[in-house]
């Protein structure tokens, strides 16, 4: 009798608290998932790197996406564009996640581990211009279609350098950067369709722009022919050009950068860039914002999302101004 008295006693306590459990959202599967926990309004943007213009683009466009849907969103900076402090910046939301996590990763291999935390904790996780190679981590990314980006400024290089033969050389970033790797294998692979135009190889320049100006003073004194350059994102071009204005072939050689920084419309106003391939990064953040609240509502989500292209010389530059970075909100 005593025995049954404390059983029944028993099985009352554990029922009020698997009822107390599920009032405080506590009750979980066996996964171990903290996302009912989370404050469902809370968003973390990482950008790839601080003072950029292209991530001050996509960062006012993500704010601005953030407010009009109620939403708050928190952003965080490395100091460089580098995997190692991005981490840092990862690893701080693991003890306190948000409801989703923006970020750039800026490595597709090194970044997955500590991004993948931050999901395990409850977060959803959504790629803006930089992605994984783990394609299962994300709920959604975002980015130009970076190959094609490198295409069409090999054929704008082509187009401003009509018959005449020469040399051209490729500048990059960093090695394991999606999106500046792609943007070099696409130029590479569309100057095969120019016989006049042969490739010099693609340089790393570990997103430095004095490394970027050595390797062109290096390529212009190696080959006497080079015609064009492509450069693969902002350090590289302005890299590039002081690189040419070092040695004095500012127009002789034709320059075609990546982004459309102030810097970089400004070179290309004053002839020192003959082209630049700008990305829309303010909608990249906007439509990252939109993709993370419907997964946080849980709305149907688009896997992958293509942000446009532009080509912009001096003759259509103006009517293009809507495709300048900023350097604030």
């Amino acid at each position: 009798m005593k025995r049954s008295s404390l059983t029944t006693t028993g099985v009352m306590l554990a029922t009020t608290a698997l009822l107390a459990a599920a009032c405080s959202g506590q009750v979980g599967d066996a996964g171990g998932d903290d996302s009912a926990s989370i404050d469902s309004k809370n968003l973390t943007l990482i950008t790839g790197t601080q003072n950029e213009p292209f991530y001050i683009s996509l960062r006012c466009g993500a704010e601005a996406a953030a407010q009009e849907a109620g939403y708050e969103l928190g952003t965080q900076e490395p100091a460089k564009f580098d995997p190692t402090l991005q981490t840092e910046k990862v690893n701080a939301l693991i003890g306190d996640p948000p409801a989703a996590l923006l970020i750039a990763p800026t490595d597709d291999k090194a970044m997955k581990a500590p991004i993948q935390q931050v999901k395990n904790a409850g977060s959803k996780i959504i790629e803006v211009d930089t992605a994984l190679a783990d394609q299962s981590v994300a709920e959604s990314s975002i980015s130009s279609d970076n190959t094609e980006g490198g295409r069409l400024a090999a054929q704008t290089l082509a187009d401003l350098v009509g018959d005449k033969s020469g040399s051209v050389l490729v500048l990059d970033t960093i090695a394991g950067t999606s999106t500046t790797n792609e943007r070099a294998a696409g130029f590479e692979e569309e100057l095969k369709n120019y016989p006049n135009l042969k490739s010099i190889g693609i340089q790393f320049t570990q997103n430095e722009p004095a490394e970027a100006a050595s390797k062109v003073t290096a390529a212009v004194a190696a080959h006497p022919d080079l015609v064009g350059i492509f450069a693969t994102n902002l350090n590289a071009g302005e890299g590039a050009a002081t690189g040419l204005r070092n040695v004095r072939k500012i127009g002789q050689v034709n320059l075609v950068g990546f982004d459309a920084s102030p810097s970089e419309v400004e070179g290309l106003r004053k002839g020192e860039f003959q082209a630049l391939i700008a990305q829309d990064p303010a909608a990249i953040g906007r439509q990252g914002v939109e993709q993370a609240i419907a997964a946080i509502e849980g709305n149907p989500v688009e896997r992958a999302i293509t942000a446009d292209l532009h080509a912009l010389t001096q003759d259509n530059m103006d009517a293009n101004e809507q495709y300048f970075y900023k350097q604030r909100c």
